[in-house]
């Protein structure tokens, strides 16, 4: 995604978190005055109760309208995972208020059933605030979850819970209140103690929609990820092609972010390019499941079941830095042999580089006991630009290597010649046109015997380069 749209993701989201933050903070207000003036004219507990809850509701939305603001800033150096732990903290923080409105309301409840009974003032007017209230609080509620779902705000999901569970609550109490209107219209005493058990009734939705949002945050606070999902990232990780096993896996969420940090092992055989590409598949295999998230990958080399021999001497090579080639190997009595050409820094001298092969020979030897012997011809590795210079009997030399790839029956033709002096030596490199169906190894064997049918004839070349190619893309006959 571009660098400018994800920019203006970030502001829009923030724009629409925050304005739904306010809105939620003067719906509150609006809502725990009101509550709050017509209980304590009628002295309903119910009413009272309900006020408080509105109150909790007030000042949790207080508090996630201040952690919305400071959840969105960057991250920092002080804070590398960013500001959205902050948000959790205030839902943290909201479940203990409501804790304290539920116990204040069961005292008072309980105080009225049994110790000290309260005359309720009855009136319409209580009834039409209840009403509003339900109104107001389901069209907050529905805003406020569209809003934590689509951004995954936890500070927003606990403000929308608030307003959810004051439906329940008001809802009761307004039964509460119209139960007990009735039993004083009926001279029904009992139906004058539905006000406070309409209070006991809110304090224990309190609770409930509490219980719920601390699980969730005090999860989200230590870093708890739900097990299924877990297990569903783990499954797209492990069947990311080229990965062989999943050594450790790290996953946490902040605010409204997702971090996953995983150690893969990958075969060793695999160059840098390759284990990129890798990554970056294992990467979006994470994020199928966890859209946005950081991934972290970190790659280690293992050994692969399909290893060959080869393979196990190449890996050993690669791991001292350097690249193998003519490698063979041959079997003498159940032991094996192996032959191997190094290439070394120019300027090294004979005794640092036989040193080094010699330390390569004993590494190999130790990592796979069944080779007996490794013989290394060590070659120096070209470190210097040279310009080639023409040779004047060019002509003379193309004419003996024609000749040499005429006594060969396989090789179609040749083309592209060129001869070069590199210092004072003679280079000659061309272009070897062969059947498509021929393995590997036979082109190996053919390349092989033209050079030396080549140098035989001209034995001043010293280095001859030959590139097979297939029948079907030779342009040259």
């Amino acid at each position: 995604m571009p660098q400018a749209t994800t920019i203006a993701n970030t502001a829009r989201a923030r724009t629409e978190k925050r304005s739904v933050a306010i809105g939620s903070v003067l719906a509150a207000s609006a809502m725990t005055l009101l509550k709050l003036i017509t209980g304590s004219l009628t002295g309903s507990l119910g009413m009272l109760s309900d006020a408080a809850h509105s109150g909790v509701d007030l000042a949790g939305a207080g508090l996630t309208f201040l952690s919305v603001r400071i959840s969105d800033k960057p991250a920092d150096e002080n804070h590398p995972y960013g500001h959205g732990k902050v948000e959790n903290v205030s839902a943290f923080v909201e479940t203990f208020l409501m804790l304290t409105s539920s116990i204040w309301i069961t005292y008072e409840a309980v105080s009225r059933i049994f110790l000290r009974p309260v005359a309720i003032h009855y009136s319409f007017w209580p009834l039409l605030v209840l009403a509003l209230s339900i109104a107001v609080d389901y069209w907050r509620s529905r805003r406020l979850m569209a809003v934590a779902n689509k951004y995954g705000s936890h500070a927003l999901e606990a403000d929308a819970l608030h307003f959810a569970s004051d439906i329940w609550s008001t809802v009761a109490v307004f039964l509460g209140l119209c139960a007990s209107w009735l039993g004083a219209y009926l001279h029904l005493s009992w139906l004058r103690l539905a006000d406070p058990f309409a209070a006991i009734c809110v304090s224990l939705m309190i609770l409930y929609f509490g219980g719920k949002l601390a699980y969730r945050t005090v999860g989200a606070l230590v870093d708890a990820v739900p097990i299924e999902m877990r297990r569903q990232i783990l499954n797209e990780v492990r069947h990311t092609p080229g990965v062989l096993s999943v050594d450790q896996a790290r996953m946490r969420r902040s605010g409204n972010s997702y971090f996953a940090d995983f150690t893969l092992s990958l075969s060793r055989q695999l160059t840098f390019q390759h284990t990129e590409e890798l990554v970056k598949d294992a990467t979006a295999a994470v994020q199928r499941i966890l859209p946005g998230a950081d991934v972290v990958i970190h790659t280690v080399p293992r050994p692969d079941v399909a290893e060959s021999v080869f393979d196990k001497v190449r890996a050993v090579a690669a791991r001292n830095n350097v690249v193998l080639h003519d490698v063979s190997i041959q079997s003498v009595d159940g032991k094996l042999r192996v032959e191997q050409h190094v290439e070394v820094a120019e300027k090294m001298p004979l005794r640092e580089a036989h040193t080094f092969v010699r330390r390569l020979e004993e590494e190999i030897r130790e990592e796979l006991p069944q080779i007996e012997s490794v013989l290394t011809h060590i070659e120096s590795e070209p470190a210097t630009i040279e310009l080639p210079v023409k040779v004047s009997s060019d002509r003379l030399i193309e004419k003996h290597l024609r000749h040499a790839a005429a006594i060969l029956p396989e090789v179609i033709d040749i083309h592209e010649v060129v001869v070069g002096r590199m210092g004072d030596k003679i280079q000659v490199s061309c272009h070897c046109t062969l059947p498509d169906a021929m393995e590997m190894r036979r082109v190996h064997d053919v390349i092989t015997a033209l050079e030396d049918h080549f140098k035989m004839e001209c034995p001043e070349v010293y280095r001859v380069l030959v590139h097979p190619e297939p029948a079907t893309d030779n342009h040259h006959h």
